[in-house]
């Protein structure tokens, strides 16, 4: 499988990024002195021809989106080359190995540090033989997510489309274009609903600092202006996340930045935040999730709806935007809960802090999920829904239910048309205050709230964690 085309990567979805996990791979198997081909179907079309011709395809399906997405794509390779051997690697892979090659989908998956077992699945496989190798999970072999330390490589972006297809970040009329690394893998915490967990449990590696500044620097050199650190929490190391940034700001001044962090870490490590503001940070995404203290404790996210409002003021204080990215349909939450949600954000004026989307996604329970292994599970958890590759739950108030499908269509109806993201956030409380057979016009709310914020934002949502839209669901392919 020497040929240039021999071997496929195909990335679906990256919450609007080049695709980090094709570069990644990339560069070890061109190491490996491999020619693969790779395709982001989030921006071109999979050719019948690229398709025919590969031998070996691997699909990087790093989030649930992704998954769905990849599952399509799969089947559609399956039907035009029945003989090609079809690997999934990624956070979701291992987490759906079972059912996908049950169905025939895929030939093997791979969790966790994904390179070092793929690129030993394709020598096998070169070989004709794919059994008993460490990591990969084939239909005579089960395996377990590989968590060893991953020889890391300059991630190869020669052949992935160029950045500026890709999400911008947007302030007022300033755009900018965006690149993506990550400075960690895993994560040391162990949040019930994260996808982290059952691969990772509690684990994280750092990636040497070297190597982050090396992919940084061929961005930049490709037109970046601004780095998204895609790592599940930039603050699971401090020290390292800080090197890597006093070293990208002393290199690239005018490069800005965004990260994810823990609001327990945003309070924990504050001292920092004067400084990561001087160094290029404009936003931080943190997985506030909920306000409701019940729903906080049942996921083990280790902050309370107190502990947010001190982040908010915190990063107010230093004058770095927290996007927060929210969970409010839980067995947990209530009505009553999600309203006092909506009223934090117009009383605090953080509207424009979140994305509409975020008001509607609805909790995952994913195969492997460590929510399946939490006491009295059995009594809210249903059976597997293989079609949407998680398990069903009902929430104890039907109305819940019936005002999450509500937010969820106004949300991407609202997407679709361009709509004020201020207007669909107060729609969204009209809904949720009928539900309690309440009145309020959107039009007069939307008119109270008062002036603006022109806040950074990347144009593409990050929630990946939750169910695709049906636009996300029609996969580019031939």
């Amino acid at each position: 499988m020497r040929k240039h085309g021999d071997i496929l990567l195909i990335s679906c979805y990256e919450l609007g990024h080049q695709p980090f996990h094709l570069a990644s791979l990339s560069a070890m198997l061109k190491q490996a002195d491999y020619l693969p081909v790779c395709v982001d179907t989030a921006v071109d079309t999979l050719s019948d021809e690229a398709i025919r011709q590969a031998r070996f395809v691997a699909i990087s399906v790093p989030m649930h989106t992704a998954m769905r997405l990849g599952e399509q794509v799969a089947q559609h390779i399956r039907m035009l080359n029945p003989a090609a051997y079809i690997c999934f690697y990624g956070l979701y892979a291992l987490l759906n190995a079972g059912h996908l090659l049950e169905q025939h989908a895929i030939d093997a998956a791979i969790g966790g540090e994904y390179e070092a077992p793929l690129c030993q699945l394709i020598a096998a496989v070169e070989q004709d033989r794919d059994e008993g190798i460490p990591g990969v999970y084939s239909r005579g072999h089960v395996s377990g997510p590989w968590i060893q330390r991953t020889p890391f490589m300059v991630p190869e972006r020669d052949h992935l489309p160029a950045l500026e297809r890709y999400a911008r970040m947007e302030q007022g009329t300033e755009t900018r274009v965006v690149g993506y690394t990550e400075a960690t893998r895993g994560c040391k915490h162990t949040c019930v609903h994260c996808p982290v967990t059952p691969i990772y449990h509690g684990r994280f590696f750092a990636v040497p600092a070297e190597i982050v500044l090396a992919d940084i620097r061929a961005q930049v050199a490709r037109g970046a202006q601004h780095i998204t650190f895609g790592d599940p929490d930039f603050w699971n190391g401090p020290t390292h996340a800080l090197r890597i940034t006093r070293a990208m700001h002393q290199e690239f001044p005018e490069l800005t930045f965004d990260a994810t962090i823990k609001i327990e870490h945003l309070l924990k490590h504050r001292q920092f935040l004067p400084e990561m503001k001087e160094l290029g940070c404009v936003f931080v995404v943190s997985a506030v999730e909920s306000l409701n203290n019940t729903v906080l404790q049942e996921l083990a996210k280790n902050h309370t709806a107190a502990d947010v409002a001190e982040a908010f003021a915190e990063m107010e204080r230093v004058g770095i935007t927290l996007r927060p990215s929210l969970l409010p349909f839980t067995p947990w939450e209530t009505l009553d809960s999600y309203i006092e949600l909506l009223n934090f954000f117009e009383q605090g004026h953080f509207i424009e802090h979140i994305d509409p989307v975020h008001l509607s996604i609805r909790l995952l329970i994913p195969p492997g999920s460590a929510h399946l292994a939490t006491p009295n599970s059995s009594s809210w958890i249903g059976e597997f829904d293989p079609a949407a590759f998680g398990y069903r739950w009902a929430h104890p108030d039907p109305r819940m239910d019936e005002l999450q499908k509500q937010v969820a269509a106004l949300v991407e109806q609202a997407e679709q048309m361009g709509s004020d993201a201020v207007m669909t956030f107060f729609q969204i409380k009209a809904r949720a205050l009928a539900m309690q057979e309440q009145k309020l016009s959107a039009f007069k709310a939307m008119r109270q709230y008062g002036e603006r914020k022109e806040l950074p934002h990347l144009t593409e949502s990050w929630f990946c964690c939750a169910e695709p839209t049906s636009n996300q669901l029609c996969a580019k392919r031939a």
